[in-house]
């Protein structure tokens, strides 16, 4: 195949380099790679056999150099696998994935390019390198040492062998989950038993069906989570009963797109591979590098919030026991009913209703009023929405995004709409990665998975939805607003338990007045946001936090106790693993199942959070410490953007992240705020 017949390999002429998607095909991605894992196995030889004594431009600046078409590729490939794939592109994504593994073992177990790095880390000192580059040189010998470079070769031999395997076996857990997920989406035959959904979600719901040849039917399709959104609306306790089944029986159910075997032996290989890198478990191995430093570190944190937030949950499960009595009704408070009574308690308690919400949540408003007008007011970057660049999907919008002085910053793509092509959840990621060193602007895309509407009709947002809206372009500031020199430490390219923490602080402009003023309209009459139903709204917010934390600390635990494993442990029966889990961690709460199980924890067993689900609430720790500083002095100005900007969000991973912290706050930061927020004061 030729360069005329595959655009991937050549640079794209489109703006930004935006991605050709109208001339891309998912046949070209095989070829594509195949011939950048060559290109860059070459230019990386060159750097290895280079006779001329190893400097920071011949290795590291080298190194950084490489793999340019290869970068490029796999760019666009997982972006498209993950929002937008096909039969093609999973058959493409089984047969890559381990090959990019030995590609990358290649790399950092070539033992001529690590005595280069080692020889240059080992002068570090005397190279008269500025502050980014002596952190580059930092990253690449601690990259190489944590890749095992330092092993000899028949345990190098070894890890190549786990590579592969689990490179493997995280993309079958992946294309598990998305079929499961799409196999079990719950379908319902009489419109009666929909009552308490609104008109626009059952005429979705119908749409849905209707695509999948069941016509006159209605379709609820599952989202990522244990907790589905449609259980605090839905009024017949049956569906939402086989809703919930259905969400916990995803990749647990036999077939061939059960989990449980996978998952088991990710476990079971990771810990393998700790032990040869030196390590007692992967979660030692994995957090090491972060800013929480030890899987002891994480693990208290999250045992110091669990009892409290345990104890708010059963307050909360009494209450609503006692709310499924005054109803009326006769039956044990179970995980379906949670949200639904819990939502009742919070319409008569705090008079507010999700659905009167609303109306008031219109997409287009919540984006270009709300979310783009905090970030112009902070940072002064203004957004033009470009209709005439290619997408990979017809929903798809693109936004050039400039700098307060005009200058051109990027791209920014939004995919707001959930398909069963997608996988579940939101993320932000990268088609085009900053650098000022490649002279190379950000092209960031944002996916969400919103219920689409019938044609002609407005897409009317949950109040969760909108803070998700905000709080995945907080991870895209941070890309946009990258200022590093190395793409090695471009935006969102830092520890991953602080890489939650920019966009969490970007929630905070959700109701914020002057924010919430511009954008909360009513998509009919243009009316605002009634004060009543603002405050009202402010009040509730900490209701429930019992349910949310628990929920969370319960997926975050599990995490951590697959990942605390030894070698030398079996583990058969991942239904009692779990349970047994749960239950020494003190969250084992029957009304309250963990945020996500064992068979469908994408975050750990195929999406990079393994021994990470911790960090949500780690970054939680800065970001609630943050919020109060922006508190202090003014909210929502340049000044304070600017500050955040420059100090924090430009600096990307090219310095200690803790560091950077400090420099914007003044001081470390302080956990008060975050259990002031949670409402877990004695924890």
């Amino acid at each position: 195949m030729t360069t005329v017949d595959n655009p991937l390999l050549t640079a794209s002429e489109l703006p930004y380099e935006l991605p050709p998607f109208d001339r891309i095909s998912s046949e070209h991605f095989l070829p594509a790679f195949e011939a950048g894992m060559a290109e860059q196995a070459a230019e990386v030889r060159a750097i290895a056999d280079n006779p001329e004594p190893p400097t920071f431009d011949n290795t590291i600046v080298a190194l950084e150099r490489s793999g340019e078409l290869l970068d490029r590729v796999a760019e666009v490939f997982f972006n498209l696998n993950a929002s937008h794939t096909d039969d093609t592109l999973r058959a493409v994504h089984a047969e890559i994935a381990p090959k990019l593994a030995a590609h990358s073992d290649a790399i950092h177990l070539d033992a001529a390019l690590f005595a280069r790095v080692e020889r240059l880390y080992e002068d570090r000192d005397s190279l008269g390198l500025d502050e980014e580059s002596a952190w580059l040189l930092r990253r690449y010998h601690l990259d190489f040492v944590r890749a095992g470079a330092a092993l000899g070769e028949a345990e190098k031999a070894r890890l190549r062998e786990l590579n592969t395997e689990l490179s493997s076996l995280a993309t079958r857990f992946q294309d598990n989950l998305l079929a499961d997920t799409n196999d079990l989406a719950v379908l319902v035959t009489d419109r009666a038993e929909l009552a308490g959904l609104s008109e626009a979600t059952i005429a979705a719901a119908a749409e849905a069906a209707t695509a999948r040849d069941e016509d006159g039917k209605y379709l609820l399709s599952l989202s990522l989570p244990t907790a589905q959104p449609l259980l605090s609306s839905l009024e017949n306790r049956s569906v939402r009963e086989r809703l919930f089944r259905a969400s916990v029986a995803r990749g647990n159910r036999g077939g061939e797109h059960d989990n449980k075997a996978v998952l088991l032996r990710i476990a079971r290989l990771r810990a393998e591979r700790a032990a040869l890198l030196g390590y007692p478990h992967h979660a030692a191995y994995a957090i090491e590098d972060q800013t929480a430093g030890t899987a002891q570190a994480a693990t208290d944190l999250l045992h110091r919030l669990a009892p409290v937030a345990v104890a708010n949950a059963r307050a909360e499960a009494a209450e609503l026991t006692e709310e499924i009595a005054r109803s009326g009704e006769d039956h044990p408070l179970e995980p379906w009913d949670w949200a639904f009574y819990a939502e009742r308690v919070r319409r008569r308690r705090f008079d507010v209703d999700g659905a009167e919400l609303r109306p008031y949540f219109e997409l287009d408003r919540v984006l270009k009023d709300g979310v783009f007008h905090a970030a112009t007011k902070l940072y002064g970057v203004t957004f033009t929405e470009r209709h005439d660049l290619p997408t990979y999907h017809p929903d798809v919008r693109v936004f050039e995004v400039f700098d307060a002085d005009g200058s051109p910053l990027g791209l920014f793509l939004g995919d707001y709409y959930a398909r069963e092509s997608k996988r579940g959840g939101a993320w932000m990621n990268s088609y085009r990665v900053p650098s000022r060193l490649l002279d190379r602007k950000p092209v960031v895309v944002n996916n969400l998975n919103i219920t689409k509407p019938p044609q002609g009709e407005p897409t009317l947002l949950s109040f969760d939805e909108v803070e998700t809206t905000f709080h995945e372009f907080g991870h895209a500031l941070h890309e946009l607003l990258s200022d590093t020199r190395y793409p090695t430490f471009a935006g969102t390219n830092v520890p991953r338990d602080f890489v939650e923490f920019p966009s969490q602080v970007n929630e905070m402009w959700v109701l914020w007045p002057e924010v919430l003023a511009n954008y909360a309209r009513h998509y009919r009459t243009g009316e605002p946001l009634p004060q009543r139903l603002v405050e009202k709204l402010q009040e509730s917010r900490s209701y429930g936090e019992g349910f949310a934390t628990t929920e969370y600390l319960a997926a975050s635990l599990l995490d951590l106790a697959w990942h605390t494993l030894d070698a030398d442990t079996t583990v058969d029966d991942v239904a009692a693993f779990q349970a047994q889990a749960l239950e020494k961690a003190g969250v084992a709460v029957p009304e309250v199942p963990p945020r996500y199980a064992s068979t469908y924890f994408a975050h750990i067993f195929c999406n990079g959070y393994s021994a990470g689900y911790y960090s949500y609430i780690w970054s939680e720790v800065l970001d609630a410490d943050t919020v109060e500083w922006f508190r202090e002095n003014g909210g929502l100005t340049r000044a304070n953007g600017d500050h955040f900007r420059r100090k924090l969000l430009s600096r990307g991973g090219s310095t200690d992240p803790m560091a950077a912290f400090r420099a914007f706050r003044g001081r470390d930061p302080e956990i008060e705020p975050l259990l002031k927020r949670r409402g877990l004061a004695g924890a």
